[in-house]
């Protein structure tokens, strides 16, 4: 008996392939690049920006970072959500940071988004191996899981994070990073 293919791992190959097409230069692939990832990546601009003209503005900032680095992404390292992602994510913290704007709503507090398919932190966790990933997290001290995770889902910069802990700034450096070290291994090692 053949097993259906998995949509979501055909979805993934086709999006890595549109990637490399656009690191190629070619403007078609960015098309469809865009429209299978507009709604989920607009969805994290919008959750740290808090502020939708903003969010669409640094969602542009998005595809032209895309346009300019695709033929940097390789498909072995990272999915290609993952990465689009995170340069969302950068992006819009750098925004966040050039403008001060420090205060984010309640999430039930942003109006909700035309796109029913998952948030993208729940369908970036379900492809990179959830279970893995949080048996991972969980590895971690207290201290560095909750600042990864504040600062990977929340948005929260270095110095939100120090303020909230009532720590140095560096002090919350050296927890995320040492947090991440450990992460990295333990992925790689249980991967």
């Amino acid at each position: 008996m053949t097993l259906p293919p998995d949509p979501a791992a055909t979805a993934r190959a086709a999006l890595a392939e549109a990637l490399i097409r656009v690191g190629d230069g070619d403007r078609a692939a960015l098309a469809e690049v865009y429209s299978q990832t507009c709604a989920k990546l607009f969805g994290i601009c919008l959750r740290i920006c808090c502020d939708r003209q903003a969010a669409e503005d640094v969602l542009q900032e998005v595809y032209l970072t895309v346009w300019k680095r695709a033929s940097g992404f390789e498909p072995g390292r990272a999915s290609p959500i993952t990465w689009l992602a995170t340069i969302a994510r950068n992006r819009a913290i750098d925004w966040r940071r050039a403008t001060g704007n420090r205060v984010m709503a309640p999430i039930d507090d942003i109006a909700p988004l035309a796109d029913s398919a998952p948030l993208a932190s729940d369908a970036l966790l379900a492809a990179e191996g959830e279970a893995r990933l949080h048996l991972c997290l969980n590895a971690l001290d207290d201290r560095q899981r909750n600042a990864i995770r504040t600062a990977f889902f929340e948005g929260a910069t270095y110095a939100d994070l120090a303020e909230r802990q009532s720590v140095p700034v560096g002090t919350m450096k050296s927890w995320i990073r040492r947090g991440l070290m450990r992460l990295k291994e333990c992925l790689e090692r249980d991967g």
